[in-house]
């Protein structure tokens, strides 16, 4: 996913650039510090709103995997709990 936001400015120059130039306007050079910078922003906002968005199962508590004495192997998983008032 945030590989597609790193993506996005580059996307929508290269787009951008391929109608000006066929509807005949001159390009300048590409502006690829200003392409990296913006899509490290975009990832950057994702990272803030990824911490600071309300998670629906924030309080359960995680089980991890555990091997079993027949060999088997129970996946990890999260148990739900109540909320605490």
């Amino acid at each position: 996913m945030r590989a597609l936001l790193m993506a996005a400015p580059f996307v929508v120059w290269f787009i951008w650039r391929d109608v000006a130039i066929r509807t005949g306007r001159p390009m300048g050079a590409t502006p690829w510090t200003w392409l990296v910078a913006i899509g490290a922003i975009l990832v950057g906002l994702s990272l803030m709103a990824t911490a600071l968005a309300p998670h629906a199962g924030k309080n359960d508590v995680y089980v991890p995997a555990e091997a079993t004495a027949s060999g088997q192997v129970t996946p990890g998983h999260f148990e739900k709990t109540r909320p605490q008032r």
